[in-house]
């Protein structure tokens, strides 16, 4: 068990998982959750709470359709987290990332604890290259001089998708890094941790890597499983559960063996705002040093550059 956390009720270990909104429908989505809610897992799952104007390069329902925001009502009411994943599948401006926000709290009765950055939003805060300093920022753009770069700017007080001071507000927890470590607590010690030189984030979490089917599944095979016990870890998985976990009528089988093997092991299986309120309430606030931030960025760099995923 970790010297510094002790997990709830005698358990071993936490397990939780932060969801993408990303392919998520009234098809595909609802297997998956009853599944987890019928072994005892209350995880995260993240929103659009405002249909974009334009078509999304990525799809995913929004709670503006009427039944996929039921069942995400539903979802709550059974204790699973709702979360933010931008205001909706496309950059924001100011105006309607402030409609989006005010739409999630009419919609669930609070600010979103949690949030993570999409990948298609310039809205998206320390995103990209902006999560690197230094060196390591210089190397990012060289490996990604081919691809699109654009200048996600959520965090820039001049920018037109500004909505820093409202997270800062708002929102209690964002995703950052993620790692191919399945206890994302020995990847990222610190966490969850303050930068000051990120200071629109109140508190920054990682996740571990699983974010299809096929990556999820790896991560969480028999092995990292009672690692992650026998650590006395924490794993929080990054995934997209509307990406190859229900396909043609069923649930992949894989998948269901390891939820299933899991949910028979002494863990703590809470939201994952639940689970980093018991680590800062254990430790107490964090704010990262240099060196440790160095630290972070490098490894996340390099396990990057390994993975040929920059």
């Amino acid at each position: 068990m970790s010297p510094e956390i002790r997990w709830p009720d005698g358990t071993r270990f936490a397990f939780t998982v932060f969801d993408d909104s990303d392919w998520t429908t009234l098809e595909n989505g609802p297997p998956v959750y009853d599944f987890l809610r019928d072994l005892g897992f209350l995880t995260t799952k993240s929103v659009w709470p405002i249909t974009g104007e334009s078509t999304p390069s990525i799809g995913g329902s929004t709670c503006d359709d009427p039944a996929y925001l039921a069942w995400v009502h539903r979802l709550q009411g059974e204790g699973f987290e709702i979360a933010l994943h931008n205001v909706t599948y496309h950059s924001s401006e100011r105006k309607d990332i402030i409609r989006g926000l005010e739409a999630f709290r009419d919609h669930f009765g609070a600010d979103p604890k949690c949030h993570a950055n999409h990948h298609d939003c310039m809205d998206s805060l320390y995103f990209g290259a902006a999560r690197l300093g230094g060196l390591r920022r210089i190397i990012y753009n060289l490996l990604t001089i081919s691809k699109d770069r654009r200048g996600f700017s959520g965090h820039r007080e001049e920018s037109a998708y500004f909505w820093g001071d409202l997270c800062k507000e708002r929102v209690s927890y964002v995703r950052n890094f993620v790692f191919s470590d399945v206890n994302t607590l020995r990847a990222c010690p610190v966490m969850p941790y303050h930068d000051p030189l990120r200071p629109y984030v109140r508190n920054w979490f990682a996740s571990s890597e699983g974010s299809r089917v096929d990556s999820f599944t790896r991560m969480l095979r028999e092995e990292n499983q009672d690692r992650l016990e026998e650590e006395g870890g924490l794993c929080i998985m990054y995934t997209h559960f509307g990406s190859g976990f229900f396909q043609e009528g069923r649930l992949d089988p894989r998948f269901v063996d390891l939820m299933t093997r899991l949910s028979r092991k002494k863990g703590w299986f809470a939201p994952v705002s639940a689970v980093l309120d018991h680590v800062l309430d254990t430790r107490g606030p964090r704010q990262i040093t240099a060196a440790e931030r160095r630290r972070l960025e490098w490894k996340w760099l390099l396990e990057k550059v390994r993975s040929g995923t920059t």
